[in-house]
């Protein structure tokens, strides 16, 4: 695709637009960002995006198998190209830029690449260490991207003894975190595309059928499973709160305020007895504006 904008500023504002459509929970969180890293966090998430576009798009599920792997192969090489330097179209001018201003290494946005891969072949997951992989190189890989966009408070690395805290593991858990909450959101809209990412283990478990979950049987069983999954998010949302405290002043309140506003779809899913078959879990504009001031208050302690 050839270059559309004639400036980069046009180019960044394609990325803004794109994000507050389809990502408004997290874009939100973005808006608190100072206005370089809030630029290179909208061509970090449209990059995502296109990614999972190769697989998720309703064109895409037209697709075959194998076309779908070229694209992802073809998606590979191009990626590759990008850290080059290699400029083909407006994405890759804005992520070259953010690369430039943010360094950081290419394994991330490969092991997403991969994550879609898995997609081609997994539709059922046996174990939560297996699903765990699959969170990680889907979402786990955002955090990676994303860390050394938002910085380390210089007041961890002022002192002669100081160590440069690696933010790595709660970056990966927050993006687990937020593919966990995504899944159990979209639990009835996966079954309609024959996907069930609830490891069968946990089904198996609770005694809630793979045909209970097809046809979206309401029962006890499936109210305890979801209890159990809601838990396990949580428990990955804790985890990440650990490392937000390392985060630059500028990024702590726009992580914080992304990472509540998520978690908040757990609650919502609590609210509507766990029937995600017949409705859609999210957080209101007004629950949103109201959590903003909680977070700017979490975000003043180191």
């Amino acid at each position: 695709m050839p270059l559309v904008f004639k400036d980069l500023d046009a180019a960044f504002e394609a990325c803004r637009r794109e994000t507050a459509e389809w990502a408004k929970t997290f874009y939100i969180g973005t808006l608190l960002l100072p206005p370089e890293k809030r630029r290179a966090i909208w061509a970090i998430y449209v990059w995502c995006r296109r990614t999972d576009e190769l697989m998720d798009s309703p064109e895409a599920q037209a697709r075959p198998v194998h076309e779908l792997a070229d694209r992802l192969d073809h998606w590979e090489a191009k990626t590759r190209a990008l850290f080059r330097g290699n400029v083909a179209d407006d994405l890759d001018a804005v992520m070259v830029d953010t690369l430039e201003r943010f360094p950081q290494g290419i394994q991330p946005y490969l092991d997403m690449i991969e994550g879609q891969r898995m997609d081609l072949t997994w539709t059922r997951y046996p174990r939560f260490e297996d699903l765990k992989l699959y969170c990680y190189r889907v979402a786990g890989t955002v955090g990676l991207m994303t860390q050394g966009v938002m910085g380390v408070d210089q007041a961890y690395t002022t002192a002669p003894w100081s160590h440069q805290p690696d933010t790595s593991d709660a970056a990966v858990a927050l993006g687990i975190a937020n593919q966990l909450t995504n899944i159990l959101r979209d639990v009835g809209e996966d079954r309609g595309r024959g996907r069930i990412y609830l490891p069968q283990e946990d089904l198996e478990r609770f005694g809630y059928s793979e045909d209970d979950l097809m046809s979206g049987k309401l029962n006890q069983a499936w109210r305890e499973l979801m209890a159990f999954q809601l838990a396990r998010a949580r428990d990955w949302f804790a985890r990440s709160e650990a490392g937000v405290r390392w985060l630059s002043k500028d990024a702590r309140w726009p992580v914080w305020t992304s990472l509540r506003l998520y978690r908040g779809i757990l609650d919502a899913i609590e609210r509507i007895d766990y029937d995600v078959f017949n409705n859609r879990a999210y957080v209101g504009k007004f629950s949103k504006l109201l959590d903003l001031p909680r977070s700017f208050l979490l975000a003043q302690a180191r």
